[in-house]
């Protein structure tokens, strides 16, 4: 075992994150952590990273264990370089360099530092630390970040650091990795090489992701809901089998406690007549010991928080009649995404292109022919930087790309919702209520007080929430504000670039059950196989290496 996780409270505030979280992490093991936002998977990972001390309970880890975790904040980098930045977080580089570096110039005679400095000299050849640039660059190379090495770190963009603090993890060579979202700006090839390496890397490893390509070759799930965790052994498609059967058990205490609290209403009611009827003190007593037994339960009863029930949408379809009918009943609050879904299509084309070239300096592609009728969903597949991004800006009316031949067609009556993976600056500093309302007067949309808080419930925003800047929600909040956003003006193409991104599991499969019901058009980019799956349609391949 390489550590042990016992988290007996951490709040905030007033409000308690925190309160029963127990599991155990082996040597080697692959560990996926998954949870609705905002349940703490994050603040867990700052836990297990020794930066927030402020809770209770204990982690215990093996002794001699060197753990990493990618960072989500990068302050105080100076002027580091990405080649610097990645090699000062592996474990025992700067030390054993300092001593390569400094003792040769100074130890002398000295035996104890001759043979401090030969130590070092194997350990450093041990860790594969004279070919660590090299690798590094490669490493780089292959998520798509060449010529970055010897740039200043600080000039980066968010999606880069974020792959960078995975290169860094990939060769710390430690015994226990933490990485948070990983796969998040990475195309499909990169994916695919991260999961390869995660697959056979020496180091346990605890992954936040809702990505299910990566949670399908775990070893282990740990959903942290309610603020305790539980563990499902297996990868993502036996946590969901699992996870259906465990939900029908609860679902089914639940349902004796609330008649038991129906009960216990009754006896209270009942007690306390029979105690004004009686005229003996005796009966009285009696009646009155009873009453206030039965209030006690019912308070503790009542003080239950209720669970969080989830299953998903394939094994909810193959529950029993009673179990189904629980779950209607008990059900977690999901987003409610309305798409419109008329049956009756008219097939007209909404989005044509015909042997499209486009670049800025150069071109980026060539010869892309798009037909895409109402009812069609097409998936533009690629590299980063093959030209997806600047293919849908010339649809959307960028002309800052060069046509440098063919053309590209976009109905003038259609209507477009566009989920994008950033909030636009405009709203970034607006509290979430305003910003919704912004959005709907910047596109000429009628919107009211009550529009506005009926789009905040369905999508699972709290009166509070909407008193909070866009800027400082999370990643999950931000991109439910996108799906506002993206279906504001009841499209009929949607263009949907990583939609999945930041979106917790149940959230996923609700837009994806709305996007299989959707009368109009889609055009996705998307590197969940999933998602992919799901939604379906053409592929269109964009670029040399796609």
């Amino acid at each position: 075992m390489i550590a042990d996780v016992t988290v007996t409270e951490k709040s905030f505030g007033p409000k308690s994150l925190m309160s029963n979280i127990r599991f155990s992490v082996d040597d080697a093991e692959k560990i996926g952590v998954i949870g609705r936002n905002g349940v703490g998977k994050s603040t867990l990972f700052g836990i297990l990273a020794g930066s927030d001390k402020d809770f209770t309970g204990e982690i215990i880890f093996k002794r001699g264990s060197v753990v990493v975790a990618t960072q989500q904040e990068h302050h105080d980098v100076g002027d580091q370089t990405v080649l610097q930045y990645v090699l000062a977080g592996l474990p025992e580089y700067a030390d054993l360099s300092h001593i390569m570096e400094t003792y040769p110039e100074t130890m002398g005679d000295n035996l104890k530092m001759i043979e401090a400095y030969t130590e070092a000299l194997q350990r450093f050849d041990d860790k594969g630390f004279y070919q660590i640039e090299e690798q590094i660059e490669r490493e780089l190379d292959n998520f798509q970040l060449p010529n970055v090495a010897h740039k200043k770190f600080s000039t980066l963009s968010g999606g880069q650091k974020r792959l960078i603090e995975v290169v860094k993890i990939m060769h710390s060579d430690a015994q226990l990795a933490l990485i948070d979202e990983p796969t998040n700006h990475m195309d499909y090839i990169a994916k695919a090489q991260f999961i390869e390496w995660m697959k056979n890397a020496r180091e346990a490893i605890l992954v936040i992701t809702h990505d299910r390509d990566v949670l399908r070759e775990v070893d282990r799930i740990v959903e942290l809901k309610d603020g305790g965790s539980d563990s499902y052994k297996g990868n993502y498609d036996a946590y969901l089998k699992q996870n259906a059967v465990s939900t029908g058990s609860q679902m089914n205490e639940f349902e004796m406690i609330e008649k038991r609290i129906a009960n216990l209403k009754v006896k209270v009611i009942d007690y306390q007549r029979l105690k004004e009827k009686s005229r003996n003190p005796g009966t009285i007593q009696k009646f009155k010991r009873l009453e206030e037994i039965s209030r006690k339960e019912l308070a503790e009863l009542q003080a239950k928080e209720k669970p969080t029930f989830w299953i998903d949408k394939d094994s909810a379809a193959e529950l029993n009649y009673k179990v189904a009918n629980q779950y209607q009943k008990f059900k977690a609050r999901n987003v409610r995404i309305d798409l419109k879904s008329d049956e009756s299509r008219s097939k007209h084309i909404l989005l044509s292109a015909r042997d499209l070239s486009l670049g800025y300096d150069a071109p980026l592609f060539e010869g892309i022919n798009i037909d895409l009728r109402e009812g069609e969903a097409m998936e533009f597949r690629g590299r980063n930087g093959a030209g997806k991004t600047t293919l849908i800006k010339a649809i959307l009316g960028d002309t800052s790309p060069t046509v440098y031949k063919g053309e590209v067609t976009v109905d003038k009556q259609v209507r477009i919702g566009v989920y994008e993976q950033e909030v636009s600056p405009t709203y970034f500093d607006l509290p979430l209520e305003q910003a919704i309302e912004q959005m709907y007067l910047d596109r000429d949309l009628s919107i009211t007080t009550t529009k506005v808080r009926s789009l905040m419930n369905d999508y699972l925003f709290t009166e509070g929430d909407g008193k909070v800047p866009i800027r400082r929600l999370s990643g999950g909040q931000k991109a439910r504000f996108q799906l506002i956003t993206m279906l504001a003006n009841d499209p009929q193409l949607l263009i949907l670039d990583e939609p999945t991104n930041h979106l917790d599991l149940p959230s996923i499969e609700e837009l994806e059950t709305a996007l299989s019901k959707y009368s109009g058009a889609i055009l996705y980019v998307s590197h969940d196989g999933y998602f992919r799956d799901s939604i379906g349609g053409e592929v269109l391949l964009i670029g040399s290496k796609a």
